[in-house]
């Protein structure tokens, strides 16, 4: 398998290191709050990375971690702890929300039909392995000591930027990071961070009561169950410039080679071609999917056709159209489980080809979902065809093996003509008329609701 490499910039086949597993470590949520469908995508980029490397034959461990303790409300040294910030907004303790929101987090998954990583593991449980390669890179010279904490230095890494292609040398104090007038370099950053008596999650370390910076708990974790070196290392695109630059610097840094073999990155999901945002409504979770009647699933789908490295657009009609377009292809693949007609074995032979072909050529799922339709759409049913479909479904995980909804009915002429008009009233803020319009659009069987992508409309 191919697969395109942040670090090196080319794509490069994936051979483990150890000639046998690839060991693949994930970027895990931060449970302050409840994950929304745009951190969803990374999630499910990793599941799909993962079922079509296992697809292919390779044996995967694939570790996930979940920050509890140290993420600050910037991807910097920022402000103060977003579990602490959370805390004090909901008279909960950190401990209490950091269980709340990870047991919706894992609900969520499954929803998706996400495997759960071979290894979960908490940032708060891991504080001896994270003081461990800070100690190591203190006491190496890699790093030194504030009045709040201890801060990696990035000049004694060359090779810091290489990654994101920071311009470091035009790189202004308070460009990127709060300005703090003791560090060396505005792009240092902190390892472990001094706590003040009142801050709730702190633990003892030679400089006296702390909490772990974020960035060194992914490389303590990662190291612990992934060992000094290992193959791949995968994220959003957010995590580029700061989190995964300032994690290749102190992982290399403290196991003296190549940590991290190769980096993937997934793109941003957009909504109605815009940045999600909690202030206008738009950072959507699958519960609210589930409320406006789609399958967790159908958002799975949508995400199957378009690339990893390529943004992805929400609406609330995309997803419609994906959830009439899983529930055709769920039923097409029952169709071909009902039938004892034969089909050609060369031609379903060439269709897994085709699959594969797509999965190995960097994890080109909107290509391998071309395959798989004209697979389900062969006018010839065949059971055949059901097994491979049932086949492609081990990297889908759509379960297409379960009866759906018909494709969504077409809506009446008559009806979009109301709608139509009720949108005209609205613009005009002839708020009477647009009551008028919706209570006689319900009368005849139909319901209207306006989403900041304009108005649906729905049978019943």
């Amino acid at each position: 398998m191919k697969v395109y490499n942040t670090l090196t910039k080319n794509k490069e086949e994936l051979i483990p290191l150890d000639n046998k597993t690839i060991r693949m470590y994930s970027c895990g949520p931060t449970v302050y709050s409840y994950a929304h469908i745009g951190n969803m995508k990374a999630f499910l980029f990793m599941d799909f990375l993962k079922r079509s490397l296992n697809y292919l034959g390779y044996k995967v461990k694939n570790v996930m971690n979940i920050t509890d303790v140290g993420h600050l409300v910037s991807d910097s040294d920022e402000g103060e702890d977003k579990m602490l910030k959370t805390a004090r907004s909901t008279n909960m303790t950190p401990w209490e929300i950091a269980s709340m929101y990870t047991d919706a987090f894992l609900k969520d998954i499954s929803k998706l039909n996400i495997q759960k990583p071979n290894v979960i593991c908490k940032a708060s449980e891991h504080i001896k392995e994270m003081l461990e390669i800070v100690y190591k890179l203190y006491d190496d010279g890699y790093a030194y000591e504030t009045s709040d904490g201890i801060y990696f230095d990035i000049s004694k890494f060359p090779d810091y930027g290489k990654l994101s292609n920071i311009d470091l040398d035009g790189q202004i104090a308070g460009a990127r990071v709060a300005v703090n007038m003791e560090k060396k370099h505005p792009a240092d950053f902190a390892l472990w961070k001094k706590a003040p008596k009142e801050h709730i999650m702190q633990w003892e370390s030679r400089w006296g009561m702390g909490y772990p910076g974020w960035h060194i708990e992914c490389s303590a974790m990662s190291r612990k169950y992934l060992g000094d070196q290992f193959d791949l290392h995968t994220g959003g695109v957010d995590h580029i410039p700061i989190h995964h630059e300032n994690e290749i610097a102190q992982s290399n840094s403290f196991v003296k080679k190549q940590a991290v073999k190769c980096w993937m990155h997934c793109e941003f999901l957009q909504v109605d071609n815009g940045k999600m945002s909690k202030s206008i409504g738009t950072a959507y979770l699958i519960s609210d999917l589930e409320e406006r009647g789609f399958e967790p699933l159908a958002f799975r789908y949508m995400c199957l056709n378009a690339h990893y490295s390529k943004k992805l657009n929400f609406t609330w009609e995309g997803i419609e159209a994906a959830q009439t377009s899983l529930n055709r292809l769920s039923n097409l693949t029952l169709a071909h489980k009902e039938s004892k007609d034969e089909i050609d074995s060369e031609l379903v032979e060439t269709y897994k080809k085709e699959f594969q072909n797509a999965l190995e050529d960097d994890l080109n799922l909107p290509l391998a979902m071309g395959t798989v339709w004209n697979a389900a759409r062969n006018s010839t049913k065949s059971y055949k065809l059901y097994e491979l479909l049932m086949d492609f479904d081990k990297v889908l995980a759509l379960n297409l093996d379960k009866k759906r909804l018909e494709a969504v009915e077409e809506i009446p002429e008559e009806i979009n003509m109301l709608a139509q008009q009720r949108l005209e009233a609205r613009k005009n803020k002839d708020w009477k008329k647009s009551d008028e319009l919706r209570d006689r659009i319900k009368m005849l069987g139909y319901s209207i609701s306006d989403t900041p992508t304009g108005q649906v409309i729905r049978k019943g």
